[in-house]
């Protein structure tokens, strides 16, 4: 298992993120709500993700990238926690992992939400 957080592994068709919210499979764990649906897509990777921070709560995009930085470094080190999972039930997943705190964190309180979080999936 690599480390790595590629291209494929990135959810960025519009269409399908609008699909998401269609369907609204969501669940929340404090700082994240999760939104997702079974999708036909990569088979190489068996989830891809989006991430994503409000505008409204934090206005400055210094906040917003600070915070997407680190839950992405997070969920590079910790995916293969649902991978491991996702592949023995040979389902693929398009998820948006929308932060919703209400302070900036740091990435050990993240990491311990983010293990909870891909056990849950």
């Amino acid at each position: 298992m690599s480390f790595t957080f590629k291209k494929e592994e990135r959810l960025c068709s519009k269409k399908r993120i609008n699909e998401l919210f269609a369907i609204n499979n969501s669940f929340f764990l404090y700082p994240y709500k999760f939104v997702w649906s079974t999708a036909n897509s990569n088979k190489n990777y068996p989830m891809q993700i989006a991430i994503s921070v409000s505008k409204k709560r934090y206005k400055k995009a210094v906040d917003r990238n600070l915070i997407k930085r680190r839950i992405r470094e997070v969920y590079r080190l910790n995916k293969h926690i649902s991978y491991k999972s996702l592949n023995e039930r040979n389902t693929q997943i398009s998820a948006m992992l929308i932060y919703v705190g209400k302070e900036i964190y740091d990435s050990s309180f993240l990491e311990k939400k983010m293990k909870k979080l891909l056990e849950k999936i």
